[in-house]
């Protein structure tokens, strides 16, 4: 797995620093999205909130992990896919909030329609959210 995570940092022109390491390791690992606070508990206290903080921010600036918005306004994070690069994000697909264990899984199969908008908009982004129970928790 280490090398593996070496690869997406070099490919994504970063340098292979322990935080960043440490962090996609944890996004490896997880069997759904991670918010800021979440990576701060399996951490141990070993980075700061700034350190992982602007270590989310790179990893989202490269296309390694992707924001899901919640009902609360905080963010969760996610692995991209390959297709995803700096600047461009592809994960085009639906997000699923289980009200039970609060765990959010991308559901990578179920794209998000296509919107089309009135004359003079622009979408840069359309995230859909379904909320429920996940299989686990039923």
């Amino acid at each position: 797995m280490k090398n593996e995570i070496a690869e997406i940092l070099k490919r994504s022109q970063l340098s292979v620093t322990g935080s960043r390491t440490k962090i996609l390791e944890l996004f490896q690992e997880a069997n759904g999205a991670l918010a800021h606070a979440d990576i701060e508990k399996r951490t141990d206290d070993s980075y700061d909130r700034v350190t992982i903080y602007r270590t989310l921010q790179t990893f989202v600036e490269k296309g390694i992990i992707h924001t899901i918005p919640t009902a609360d306004n905080s963010v969760r994070y996610a692995l991209c896919k390959d297709e995803c690069s700096t600047g461009h994000h592809h994960d085009n697909h639906v997000h699923f909030i289980c009200d039970d264990c609060g765990t959010t899984y991308c559901l990578d199969n179920i794209t998000v329609p296509e919107i089309t908008l009135p004359k003079g908009f622009t979408q840069k982004r359309a995230d859909v959210i379904v909320s429920g129970i996940c299989k686990n928790c039923e």
